[in-house]
């Protein structure tokens, strides 16, 4: 059986066809019971079969493999009650019966039965080779329902003040066979039918409507509609005590949104948009929703934001769950993108889905935009296509990195692709989309789009065929335009300068560590001349030759770079321009291309801006140089502080505290984020305003001083006052998160609870985080420490490793906290210290995100060192510090 071991992908000498599967979870003792029959095809020679399963129980005598002789299979395996029955061949154990009725068949036993842990795989070996032609494996199993949020695990939740326990599936990426044994590769899909025994009081939601559902006393059977054809990744189960809202599309789909009991109101709203977006949709892609019906449901315990599974989309309470009282603005908008995102799913991942992990791209970038396509229709006055620049910029600093990957990146093993659900998938994969559908026109884009969903529709796709399909709708050369992008790791910076009256272009691959890169790119490039009412658009195809959105920085001489500052200052650059110019100046200065000095006084061009992505950004920025000019020249630290403080006044000054009436979106969501920069830089006036509302609110919790868009921002202006010696804040905070149902409000207390200066009492938020008052999935927001609280995370870290590793196993969760503690120091000693530790205690599954984390130590320890060289820094920050407005 080893040659069965270590290898990437299962062999190819069993093809399923369909999965019979019945599941009996136990909310109590937290296990489940379970059977499944797939018809398969058996396309070569064995005496093997060879499938994924995890976790699971399965005894040699529990197996067996029926060989139909004739074409077809009249009924694949089921259990019932034990009853009497005659002409059937059976399989009896101490509850059931299995049934089989074929035209002709021979039932083969397995010699061997062995389950390979490391490899998550279950090999079947039979005394003789098993024909060619159809036949049906039936396993019966027993599994455990896990609290680690993968396969088929368990989530609490109160019910009338009690403690209840509800089952779920997430089976994205490769966690299906820890519910039952099965082909888990995107490519292996199938058909479904799904039995449920559940409690009888219990709601049990599947992928597809219900069929047949008995009730026997405390127990009832609920049988569902045999799925579409689709992979086991898509396959979802929840049993639970559930409140619902409905509505139909225009096409007569049903829609509802499932939440706990007593939230039904805060579903509305994702109700709307799921409504309005999957007509959108099935518009745009030109081919129907396939499913008679679509749930959505919010999970108390959920891992990631939300996960797209045919018909029974779940997604954390955060992500779905909107109340007009107290969600923010920012709350709002994410519920919008993130129901458009899954809903895109339902067409580009689940209708057609990628063929292997190396194209999770394919997925994910894709729904991402389109996901903002979507917003945009339904909400305009958002300008969700001006915030679509936060995507590139995330995009670009992971990308900026040598340890990087491809967007098409190879995965040799499951416990590698947790890993690539990361910036380069989702947001690099959207930017190039969005790049393309630029140089290609969007009419063009999407009737192309459409012709390959319909080309490839209930099967598997690789990058090349939407390539191919966009080729062919555009006659233009994609493949070889977009092969640049994806196969190969990292992107351009162009450098610009002018040269006997004309602009000279120039590209080489950018590194945040400023090395010098190999990579060589096709690139689009738009100028614009006088008020952007004329373009030019060309292919910079050579070392030394666009359109629209690019996702690549662009570098200018000093003569263009004062001409920019001009022009920003005075509003002459549409917004991306002006988030572009300062994102790529910010690149640039860390890559140490450009000094900081040049940095802070582009910066202050800015003070006067009032757009809400560039404003955005540039607290981003801020917040970084601040950090970084802290370890470089401690001694100007007041200066910066100042500095930042002046540039943030004059939009702050307008926003104010409260709602203004009739005010747009945009300045909902910047008031809090300006009003929580001038907290973190330890601005008196914002301090005193926001434990004068704090204490307003600790009497009065409907008071009118408190809107939700600022509850963050207060809430941080509050711990950073707070100490050991003065925890009234600290203790407050806590008050109001065991009192509060409403999870948006539980996060942001979470991200709050470690802004304060005192290392001790940072220290006992952090633990607090692994307290059993927060759950697994929300610890990560407590790592938002500041930079006196590095040093204190990295030991908290250290000392929890082991409960860490054991409570997130190799789930995507366990690289945050590495990411989120490791990236922010900068210095050499320190990237040394947590090499050494990890050295000792990495796992596979965090290799990737390590080197990363220490790639970054290194960039800020070299950036550390090229600011304190800088000679005309320190009059540069003094001057802007004292620049009266």
């Amino acid at each position: 059986m080893d040659q069965f071991t270590g290898r990437p992908r299962l062999p190819k000498f069993a093809v399923p066809k369909s999965y019979d599967i019945r599941l009996k979870p136990d909310l109590v003792a937290h296990r489940f019971a379970g059977s499944v029959a797939v018809n398969l095809d058996i396309v070569a020679a064995t005496s093997f079969i060879v499938l994924n399963a995890a976790e699971l129980s399965v005894a040699n005598d529990a197996v067996s493999f029926t060989v139909q002789g004739s074409s077809k299979v009249v009924s694949i395996f089921h259990l019932f009650p034990t009853t009497s029955c005659s002409s059937v061949s059976s399989v009896a154990d101490e509850n059931y019966l299995c049934l089989s009725v074929c035209l002709s068949m021979q039932v083969l036993k397995p010699s061997r039965v062995e389950l390979f842990e490391n490899d998550e795989i279950l090999v079947l070996e039979f005394p003789e080779a098993i024909p060619i032609g159809l036949g049906v494996l039936f396993i019966r199993f027993e599994g455990i329902l896990n609290d680690r949020m993968k396969g088929f695990y368990r989530s609490t939740y109160e019910h009338n003040g009690e403690k209840k326990t509800m089952a779920v599936t997430q089976f994205e990426p490769a966690d299906a066979r820890r519910c039952f044994p099965c082909w888990d590769e995107p490519a292996c899909k199938a058909t479904f039918k799904i039995t449920l025994d559940v409690p009888s009081e219990l709601v049990a939601l599947s992928n597809m409507p219900v069929v047949d559902e008995k009730t026997d006393g405390n127990l009832k059977t609920v049988s569902y509609q045999e799925s579409p054809i689709m992979s086991t990744y898509l396959v979802a189960v929840v049993v639970g005590l559930f409140d619902y809202v409905e509505d139909h599309t225009s096409s007569g789909v049903k829609v509802r949104v499932y939440c706990q009991v007593g939230k039904a109101n805060q579903g509305k709203f994702a109700l709307h948009v799921a409504v309005r977006t999957l007509e959108l949709y099935e518009d745009y892609f030109e081919t129907p929703y396939t499913l008679p019906k679509l749930d959505m449901i919010a999970i108390p315990d959920f891992a990631a934001g939300a996960m797209e599974n045919y018909g029974l989309v779940t997604y954390r309470e955060t992500d779905m769950l909107y109340d007009d009282q107290h969600s923010a603005a920012a709350n709002k908008q994410r519920v919008a993108t993130v129901v458009a995102h899954e809903l895109a799913h339902q067409w580009f991942g689940n209708l057609v889905t990628m063929e292997w992990w190396t194209h999770l791209w394919l997925n994910e970038g894709f729904a991402t935009w389109v996901s903002y396509l979507a917003t945009d229709s339904l909400f305009p006055e958002w300008k969700i296509w001006s915030q679509f620049l936060h995507e590139s910029t995330e995009g670009l600093r992971l990308d900026g990195l040598a340890e990087s990957h491809p967007i098409e990146v190879e995965i040799n093993h499951a416990c590698e692709i947790d890993e690539i659900f990361d910036a380069i998938s989702y947001r690099k994969g959207a930017s190039v989309i969005r790049m393309l559908q630029s140089y290609l026109g969007a009419k063009c884009f999407q009737s192309s789009l459409a012709s390959y969903i319909k080309r490839h529709a209930c099967s598997n796709a690789k990058t090349e065929d939407l390539w191919a399909a966009l080729e062919e709708g555009s006659g233009e050369p994609v493949n070889t335009l977009m092969t640049s992008w994806t196969k190969q790791k990292g992107y351009p910076v162009v450098s610009v300068k002018i040269n006997d009256q004309k602009l000279e272009f120039n590209q080489s691959q950018f590194l945040s560590s400023g090395a010098q890169g190999e990579g060589h790119w096709i690139v689009p490039i738009t100028l614009c001349f006088g008020s952007y009412d004329v373009r030019k658009n060309f292919l910079l195809q050579t070392k030394s030759e666009t359109r629209d959105t690019g996702f690549y920085r662009v570098k200018y001489d000093e003569l263009l770079a004062a001409r920019l500052r001009y022009a920003v200052e005075k509003q002459l650059l549409s917004a991306s321009d002006r988030f572009g110019v300062l994102d790529d100046s910010y690149a640039l200065c860390m890559a140490r291309q450009e000094s900081l000095t040049s940095l802070i006084n582009l910066m202050g061009s800015y003070r006067e801006e009032v757009d809400y992505t560039v404003l955005s950004n540039l607290i981003t920025i801020s917040l970084k140089v601040g950090c970084i000019a802290a370890d470089a020249v401690p001694e100007l630290l007041d200066y910066f502080k100042q500095f930042f403080i002046n540039l943030f006044q004059y939009s702050a000054e307008r926003l104010g505290w409260d709602p203004k009436p009739g005010e747009s979106h945009l300045d909902a969501m910047l008031r809090g984020e300006i009003l929580t920069a001038l907290a973190v830089f330890g601005h008196d006036l914002t301090l005193d305003e926001a434990s004068k509302r704090f204490h307003a609110f600790l009497e009065d919790r409907n008071t009118p001083l408190f809107p939700p868009d600022i509850r963050k921002a207060t809430y941080v202006a509050v711990m950073h006052r707070a100490s050991k010696s003065n925890r009234v804040g600290y203790d407050s905070l806590l008050k109001i998160y065991r009192e509060t149902d409403l999870s948006q409000e539980k996060t942001r207390i979470l991200g709050s609870l470690a802004s304060s200066r005192d290392p001790d009492l940072i220290h006992e938020a952090l633990n607090f985080m692994l307290s059993s008052e927060v759950r697994s999935q929300d610890a990560v927001f407590g790592l938002a420490v500041n930079r006196e609280g590095r040093d204190v995370a990295w030991r908290w870290l250290k000392e929890n490793w082991e409960h860490l590793t054991k409570t997130y196993g190799s789930g995507f969760l366990i690289t945050r906290f590495v990411s989120a503690v490791v990236s922010p120091f900068a210095s050499f000693e320190k990237a040394k210290e947590i090499e050494e530790f990890f050295a000792a205690h990495a796992t596979p599954s965090i290799a990737r995100t390590l080197k990363q984390s220490l790639e970054r130590v290194n960039i800020n320890a070299n950036w550390v060192q090229s600011i304190q060289k800088e000679n005309k820094l320190a009059d540069a920050v003094k001057e802007l510090a004292h620049r009266k407005y």
